[in-house]
C-alpha cells in the first residue's frame, strides 16, 4: 500500500518533458521543509491504494507519460520503488523527482530520475544525499531551484567542479516569484553555462492551482 495524496492528469510543467501531457501520482509526505515548497498540502493527508488501484487510475487516463512525485516520494521507499518498477513493466515512460534527501539505490533502471540538488537558499542544503551523483545515468536530469545570485553561483561551482553535465542533462530553474527569469537566462548566456534555464510551465499557465 502506498499513501497517495493525488493522481491527476497534466501538461509537466519542468524537465526536458515539458509540455507533454503525464500522469502525476503525487506521493504524501516529506521529510524536508524548502523554503519555496508549493507542495505542502501534500505533506499530510492522502488515501492509502494497492499498486493495482492506483495503476487502474493511471492507465483510466490513457497517457503514455507518468511521473511519481510529492512531496518525496522516497521517504515511502519499499512501495515507491515496486510502484516504478509495475510502470515501467507495464509500458510506460516513468520519470521521479526527488529531493535527494533520501538514496536512490534500488530504483528501476528505466526510470528517468529528477534529481532536485538543493541549494543554500532552500533551506536543505545538508539533507543532500552526494552519493545520489554517482548513480546518475545518461538518461536522468539535476535540477537546481535558485532562490538568488548567491545560489546560482553556488549551482554553478558545483556543476564545474563535479562536470555534472557530463553526467546528464543539468536543468537551472529560479524560483516563482524571487528570481526574475530574464536574469537567469542573463547569467547562464553570460557565463556560457552548459545546462538548460527552465520555467515551470504550468505556473504560468495555471498559477499555485493544486492538480495542474
Amino acid at each position: 500500500m502506498l499513501r497517495i495524496h493525488e493522481i491527476f492528469h497534466s501538461l509537466q510543467g519542468e524537465s526536458s518533458r515539458v509540455g507533454l501531457p503525464t500522469v502525476f501520482v503525487r506521493l504524501t509526505g516529506c521529510p524536508m521543509r524548502c523554503v519555496y515548497c508549493d507542495t505542502e498540502y501534500a505533506f499530510k493527508g492522502g488515501t492509502n491504494m494497492s499498486l493495482d488501484e492506483i495503476m487502474a487510475q493511471v492507465a483510466g487516463y490513457g497517457a503514455r507519460y507518468v511521473c511519481v512525485t510529492g512531496g518525496e516520494p522516497l521517504a515511502q521507499k519499499k512501495g515507491c520503488l515496486a510502484l516504478l518498477q509495475r510502470l515501467c513493466d507495464e509500458g510506460y515512460a516513468v520519470s521521479l523527482e526527488t529531493g535527494g534527501a533520501v538514496a536512490t539505490d534500488g530504483v528501476d533502471e528505466r526510470v528517468a530520475v529528477i534529481l532536485d540538488i538543493k541549494t543554500p537558499g532552500s533551506g536543505e542544503l545538508t539533507n543532500n544525499k552526494w552519493e545520489n551523483l554517482q548513480r546518475l545515468k545518461p538518461n536522468d536530469e539535476i535540477k537546481f531551484v535558485l532562490c538568488s545570485r548567491e545560489d546560482y553561483d553556488w549551482a554553478k561551482q558545483l556543476l564545474a567542479e563535479h562536470a555534472l553535465n557530463e553526467k546528464c542533462q543539468v536543468i537551472f530553474s529560479p524560483v516563482f516569484s524571487q528570481v526574475k527569469p530574464t536574469d537567469l537566462a542573463d547569467w547562464v548566456l553570460a557565463d556560457k553555462l552548459p545546462v538548460r534555464m527552465q520555467v515551470q510551465l504550468h505556473k504560468i499557465l495555471w498559477g499555485e492551482t493544486p492538480g495542474k
